[in-house]
């Protein structure tokens, strides 16, 4: 009896869809936005019915992708924020995490952020403005949050942090998107100007008594 066969069972659904991930993620390395199903069945030793029946169609793996990477990014900026450092030094490292994670992976980025630039539109209707707002929209949510326990913003806080949070999010992708194409400038320099636009309210703002320091 083929062993392969055998094993195959054995594996839990969540140790297979894992793989198939990492499996996923090795081909948007290689091909960036231009990876496609075909590829990324065929790196992982399936069929490509095989694949659509763990993510339903590519929309189902671009969002599972985008998750296992904006939670590995939301991690990382909430470690940066919570560093033992004054504030404006944590304000330019949280930046520079963020930067430091597209410049290091611009292939993954420019499948999550632009994948209509390699056709993927073709397959099952994929289009990036349907799957990418979300990912910003998820972004500007855990910012928000993050903003609120750690800000003294006084009576309408809450409100105030969701602005600044989708607020320096839309920033952060909007600068990081045209500096990663054109590189006008360091990455140090772009953070210490990004910085410097933040700074004026962080600046005075009190910390959340009993809170995370900000």
């Amino acid at each position: 009896m083929d062993t392969t066969q055998q094993a195959e069972p054995q594996r839990s659904p969540e140790q297979r869809r894992r793989e198939l991930l990492e499996a996923a993620d090795r081909v948007v390395l290689r091909d960036g936005p231009g990876a496609s199903m075909n590829a990324i069945a065929a790196e992982a030793g399936i069929t490509k019915p095989i694949l659509y029946r763990h993510f339903g169609d590519k929309g189902g793996l671009y969002a599972a992708l985008a998750k296992r990477h904006t939670d590995a990014l939301l991690e990382a900026l909430r470690a940066a924020l919570d560093a033992p450092a004054e504030r404006r030094k944590r304000v330019e490292a949280t930046l520079d995490t963020y930067l430091a994670a597209i410049e290091a992976r611009p292939q993954v980025y420019r499948f999550l952020m632009h994948p209509a630039e390699g056709g993927s539109q073709t397959e099952g209707g994929f289009d990036v403005g349907r799957h990418s707002a979300p990912l910003l929209r998820r972004l500007g949510e855990e910012m928000a949050k993050v903003i609120e326990e750690r800000v003294d913003l006084g009576s309408d806080g809450q409100g105030l942090a969701r602005v600044w949070g989708h607020g320096i999010v839309g920033m952060m992708h909007a600068a990081g998107d045209w500096w990663l194409a054109d590189r006008p400038c360091s990455r140090a320099e772009l953070v210490r100007s990004l910085a410097d636009l933040l700074w004026g309210r962080l600046a005075v703002a009190g910390d959340v008594a009993g809170g995370p320091r900000f």
